[in-house]
């Protein structure tokens, strides 16, 4: 049982809508699975907290899965989330790490993720429809990112902070994240005031490392506890939908010819699931039965 969690919080007198969620376990599980380095942990770490962060968003069934591409070594970089606190996600390249810190002493994230490229998320809101939107990577930092990407592709004027401590290991010190977003009515002497908060708040990373809850990071964007008025708490955690029924069904609609290929030249199959790394592996036997089954 994972001890991460997300808020959901109205501040303001309902004007502006936060959420925050500790992720240091999540992000620890992907890293282990995909062994990342230290940028590369970071990179994905502040992905899939961003991408859980808009999952909370959503309702019922709908998911959404983002997809950072940038012109960095780390190369793209795939989230997935639901409603329900469920995430996963990879990278093109696990093993990028720099040796030398950017200039405010932190990883370099920016470099590793690079600065041109785009971010798109494609929204799956159940019945078949589906919503995608896109934009320019504007920093590579992740957070301001999805900050742009929220104010130009959903009009929603936002501000993500994401962050992740990572150990001389590679291990996950801290991770987690919040998003703020302006709702209808938020005056100027709001705007003012949480521009302000957040020109002075510490980092995210720092802020969970010290005992920060995503309560308590509600409460400093809001100007203290007595503003805030909680809606919701769930758990979130890493997990993937990935089954050996799933993959079987893929090589079924690989076609007889695929299948048989398979069998005459592996006598078997092997598959990984790019979000998990779990491996499935097929028989002749079963390959023989989906050949049956395919076209």
């Amino acid at each position: 049982m994972t001890n991460d969690y997300l808020v959901k919080a109205l501040a303001y007198d309902g004007l502006v809508r936060i959420y925050a969620v500790t992720t240091t376990e999540t992000i620890g599980e992907a890293q282990r699975r995909h062994d990342t380095w230290s940028v590369s942990s970071a990179a994905l770490g502040r992905t899939m907290t961003a991408t859980l962060l808009m999952g909370a968003m959503q309702k019922g069934d709908q998911k959404l899965t983002v997809k950072i591409e940038g012109d960095g070594p780390i190369g793209y970089i795939v989230a997935d989330s639901d409603a329900e606190g469920k995430v996963r996600g990879y990278v093109a390249n696990p093993h990028v790490h720099f040796n030398e810190l950017n200039s405010v002493g932190k990883l370099d994230v920016r470099r590793g993720v690079g600065t041109q490229g785009t971010l798109s998320v494609v929204k799956d809101l159940g019945f078949g429809e589906k919503f995608t939107g896109q934009t320019p990577i504007v920093s590579g930092e992740i957070g301001e990112d999805f900050t742009y990407y929220l104010a130009n592709s959903e009009q929603v004027n936002s501000a993500v902070g994401v962050g992740v401590l990572v150990n001389p290991d590679d291990t996950i010190e801290a991770a987690g994240g919040f998003i703020l977003q302006l709702l209808p009515g938020a005056t100027e002497k709001i705007i003012a005031q949480l521009e302000k908060i957040l020109k002075d708040l510490p980092t995210v990373s720092r802020m969970i490392d010290n005992g920060e809850t995503p309560e308590s990071i509600i409460a400093k964007l809001a100007g203290g506890e007595e503003n805030v008025q909680i809606l919701e708490k769930s758990a979130v955690k890493f997990e993937c939908t990935c089954s050996k029924e799933r993959f079987g069904n893929a090589i079924i609609s690989l076609g007889k010819d695929e299948i048989q290929a398979m069998i005459d030249e592996d006598h078997g199959a092997e598959a990984e699931c790019h979000f998990c790394r779990n491996k499935f592996t097929f028989t002749e036997d079963e390959l023989k039965e989906f050949k049956l089954q395919a076209k």
